[in-house]
């Protein structure tokens, strides 16, 4: 008799303590999701009175394995900074100094961006001014990347590292560029500034409070003239972009 009851007893016994052990884990299961849940709500309420911002391990764009392999890279920018103005544009810029030589605008002065093909420019649009016309260089309005796209072009990616260079180049130089006259300036003023198309439609964006991002959805002709408008009041307004009209149809060439 005490062999049958160890006998069927064992398996009574070991049920009732493997159903205490899945009652149990269920249990436990339960606990631990509703002391979960009550954290993640502790922790979203914390969160939303102390905003914080999580580490950036790649805040300078050169983490090894975030790089872009540089040989992708389209070389059209590289090669368009080494590029020379050709006869045709020769021409353009030529049109275009007549053109604002016969204007009934008294400008001021004329800056320059250092690249080649933007002094050439420069200096044929001068021609049609005169000699002791007050005249500038600067490189911070040099070409370049100026702020990641959006839409991404297909072709054109420049790397991290040249977007985090250059488009803070870009931005300080309109922070230097645009900004009302002061209280003191009594009549208006004509700036002239002949740089480059990136460099334009990214000004043209921030001017106008609209996103950055969206620079690369405008073309720019060749020797076109875009007109920015600044009151005193700090209102901006734009009077054209990339005006071409001082270029007959087989003349337009356009970035």
């Amino acid at each position: 008799m005490v062999t049958r009851v160890l006998k069927y007893s064992i398996p009574t016994v070991t049920t009732a303590i493997s159903a205490y052990y899945l009652s149990d884990e269920n249990n436990r299961n339960s606990l631990i999701r509703t002391v979960t849940a009550k954290a993640f709500r502790e922790e979203s309420k914390f969160d939303s009175y102390f905003p914080r911002g999580e580490w950036d391990h790649n805040w300078d764009f050169r983490d090894p394995e975030s790089l872009v392999d540089r040989k992708k890279y389209n070389k059209a920018n590289e090669e368009e900074k080494e590029e020379i103005i050709g006869s045709s544009k020769e021409e353009q810029a030529d049109l275009l100094g007549k053109r604002l030589a016969i204007s009934d605008i008294k400008f001021d002065k004329l800056l320059m961006s250092t690249m080649n093909r933007a002094t050439e420019t420069a200096n044929i649009i001068l021609g049609h001014f005169p000699d002791n016309f007050p005249r500038s260089s600067s490189s911070m309005i040099e070409e370049g990347p100026p702020y990641p796209p959006v839409p991404e072009h297909r072709e054109w990616r420049p790397a991290a590292p040249e977007f985090y260079s250059e488009a803070a180049r870009i931005e300080a130089a309109y922070r230097k560029l645009f900004h009302r006259a002061p209280p003191s300036q009594k009549q208006d003023s004509y700036e002239l500034v002949v740089c480059h198309a990136n460099v334009i439609r990214y000004f043209v964006c921030r001017a106008l409070q609209f996103p950055p991002e969206g620079w690369l959805r405008m073309s720019l002709g060749n020797c076109s003239l875009t007109w920015v408008v600044i009151r005193p009041s700090g209102n901006v307004s734009i009077r054209s972009i990339g005006d071409i009209g001082h270029l007959a149809p087989h003349k337009v060439s356009f970035t």
